[in-house]
């Protein structure tokens, strides 16, 4: 066994609906709006080479100034056109800022400077326990969709292969699953995760049905209110709208260092 698939989601980014500029409306939206000139200085993005390079790219394909074969595996000239147009913006001033953790994401979007950034489903509950206005775009594109699991070493042997086994079962039990879905998350075994959810926590978080009770987050505090609405729907249309697989490229240590050019380049 190579991997056990567990956790996925498709992420996108979000924006203050109250902040939107004129012009742009939930009913068009797009990973383009990461580069247009009416977000300048009042957006942020994921550090992180193998995950920020997906949505910028997905955002320059957006705002049509580029044009990728395979997004997902991006060649060592696309990563160039890519990587040039990204300094070019950040030398105008146009990124406010970029965050590397849920936490830091989490501050960047309570405070007043910044209005729009990629963002992960842990971060979307704390803006919304917060009781900050968001919404979580629904871009035309699709998603950036990724899966996460679990791995065994070859050396492991004897009990402590057996331990591992017991621990990859515990994550299919059900139970760690419905933790999961608390945080906007989905699990590679739903059925089982539906046991250790009530129906209307069930209803919300897959079904994409509005909250017809009060539903708690992971803390087991409340945290969804009556008549929520998850933005993008149930499990089927969020999973089938996807842009592109976040994958390793086969180019990835050359991005990583034309991302780097990107990071350290400054506004002139």
């Amino acid at each position: 066994m190579s991997m056990l698939p567990l956790t996925h989601n498709a992420d996108s980014f979000a924006y203050r609906p109250e902040r939107l500029p004129d012009g742009f409306s939930h009913g068009n939206e797009s990973w383009g709006w990461l580069l247009d000139p009416a977000w300048r200085a009042r957006t942020a993005l994921q550090s992180d080479a193998a995950i920020g390079a997906l949505d910028a790219a997905l955002a320059v394909q957006g705002a049509g100034l580029a044009q990728f074969k395979d997004i997902g595996n991006m060649s060592i000239e696309e990563i160039d056109v890519l990587a040039d147009i990204l300094v070019r913006k950040q030398k105008e001033g146009h990124f406010a800022a970029f965050w590397s953790d849920d936490e830091e994401a989490a501050q960047l979007m309570l405070s007043p400077s910044i209005d729009i950034q990629s963002l992960w489903s842990p971060t979307l509950m704390r803006l919304h326990r917060a009781g900050v206005k968001y919404r979580l775009a629904v871009p035309r594109e699709g998603y950036r969709a990724w899966f996460g699991g679990l791995s065994l070493s070859r050396h492991a042997q004897g009990p402590v292969l057996d331990a591992a086994y017991a621990y990859l079962n515990w994550w299919l039990s059900g139970w760690p699953g419905a933790v999961m879905a608390r945080q906007g998350y989905y699990i590679g075994n739903p059925a089982r995760t539906r046991d250790h959810l009530s129906s209307a926590e069930w209803d919300y978080w897959y079904a994409g049905l509005p909250a017809r009770e009060e539903l708690p987050g992971s803390d087991g505090l409340p945290l969804i209110d009556i008549g929520d609405v998850r933005d993008g729907g149930s499990y089927e249309q969020r999973m089938g709208h996807i842009a592109v697989w976040n994958s390793v490229m086969d180019e990835h240590n050359y991005l990583v260092r034309r991302w780097g050019d990107f990071m350290r380049a400054r506004s002139v």
